[in-house]
């Protein structure tokens, strides 16, 4: 019996690792699959954007002007005067009024909202209340005369003019500069209804200020 039980040991070790066997080729042959999913994949070709929508960022672009004077140096190349109103509609629209030098840089941006340009509709309204198409006409009218030759003039500061108090980024040594440049430049324009307000380019601080 002990004779008989030794010689099917080495059968039940061969039985025993069967399993162990079968698990590593499914393993295996697991890894054999996974590399042509991923060869495949690779293989795609890529999306199609040919037909893709073109988006373009001055889609909504309603209304711009543009003008070119002499600014930040009076006696130099002129500088670009751009305003560009952007918007769904006339109505809910918004301007970008900058100023840009004669090497590229801008050296004055601000905002202007459809009820910056529209509230001084007031003075030439004969009706209590405006048409949206009246409505409408006057904002395109006043960025079409936005850059009048009239609204630029010198000098940008009068000699004996009283330094005024509360303006941003405006300082008593820049206005007494301004005083003493009968050559400088400003430039007047009307936002809101009677905020009418004046730059200049300020040489010793070498930006634009507003003088009012």
């Amino acid at each position: 019996m002990q004779k008989s039980w030794l010689f099917l040991l080495p059968l039940l070790a061969a039985c025993n690792s069967t399993p162990s066997a079968v698990n590593e080729g499914t393993v295996s042959r697991a890894a054999d699959r996974q590399g042509p999913v991923t060869d495949t994949a690779q293989a795609l070709p890529a999306p199609d954007t040919a037909a893709a929508r073109a988006v373009s960022a001055v889609s909504d672009t309603l209304r711009q002007v543009r003008e070119r004077h002499n600014f930040s140096n009076p006696k130099g190349p002129a500088d670009l005067f751009r305003l560009v109103y952007r918007g769904s509609s006339i109505l809910e629209g918004t301007g970008e009024f900058t100023i840009t030098d004669p090497s590229g840089q801008v050296i004055f941006r601000e905002m202007l909202t459809e009820p910056d340009l529209e509230a001084a509709l007031v003075y030439e309204m004969k009706n209590p209340t405006a048409t949206r198409a009246e409505r409408e006409t006057f904002v395109l009218r006043r960025i079409d005369r936005f850059f009048l030759p009239a609204q630029f003039h010198t000098p940008a500061v009068a000699a004996k003019a009283a330094f005024p108090g509360g303006i941003e980024n405006l300082d008593r040594a820049a206005w007494a500069d301004l005083q003493k440049r009968p050559d400088a430049i400003g430039f007047e324009y009307l936002k809101g209804k009677e905020d009418r307000r004046v730059i200049a380019w300020s040489a010793l601080k070498k930006q634009t200020v507003r003088v009012r």
